[in-house]
């Protein structure tokens, strides 16, 4: 999430002076405003009154400012708020005093257990930390041509159930996906 609100703060910050620059930079070359602009003489106010009095007279001229100025307002909170939401669990803390580990560390560890397991070709595991001490585990694993999924699932569940007991303060929920190697041949061209 945090590299995820990086990379929009980055995009937005760049898009934003881009636009400034580009805008700036034409008023500075052009030395003039554009021909579809309104002429306005200097030392009056742009709209002028009289414009403005007959925007204000039309129907829909105050409940568009009202709902913009709304709409902008609702969004510049949101994306404020959201940069004061705390990024990713950095570490998980374990019920042995001091003891922590880190969520990649445990897929490594996830991963590398579920690959010893007999039948499975190779393994990857993802631990997710979410809110309330909930973990979300998902264990993509590719079978050896021929394994039948029931030879290895109670060893899958005996994996996961160890990480489990592992992360004992966390309520796990563990997503076991199964798939063989696709048999087709890679061709030459």
């Amino acid at each position: 999430m945090a590299r995820a609100r990086t990379t929009v703060n980055r995009a937005v910050l760049a898009a934003s002076g881009l636009a400034l620059l580009l805008v700036g930079a034409w008023l500075a070359l052009a030395n003039r405003a554009p021909s579809w602009w309104p002429a306005v003489d200097t030392g009056t106010l742009w709209p002028t009154r009289t414009r403005l009095a007959r925007l204000r007279a039309e129907d829909w001229w105050t409940p568009t400012v009202l709902a913009t100025a709304i709409l902008l307002t609702v969004l510049l909170a949101y994306v404020c708020l959201a940069q004061l939401r705390p990024g990713p669990v950095r570490h998980l803390a374990l019920p042995s005093p001091g003891g922590t580990v880190r969520p990649r560390a445990l897929a490594e560890a996830l991963t590398a257990r579920a690959a010893t397991v007999p039948g499975v070709a190779r393994a990857r595991a993802r631990v997710l930390p979410r809110r309330r001490r909930r973990l979300d585990v998902g264990l993509r694993v590719w079978l050896h041509p021929g394994t039948p999924p029931d030879a290895v699932l109670p060893s899958l569940h005996a994996v996961t159930a160890e990480a489990e007991r592992a992360t004992a303060p966390y309520t796990t929920y563990t997503r076991i996906r199964l798939s063989t190697p696709s048999r087709r041949r890679s061709r030459v061209r």
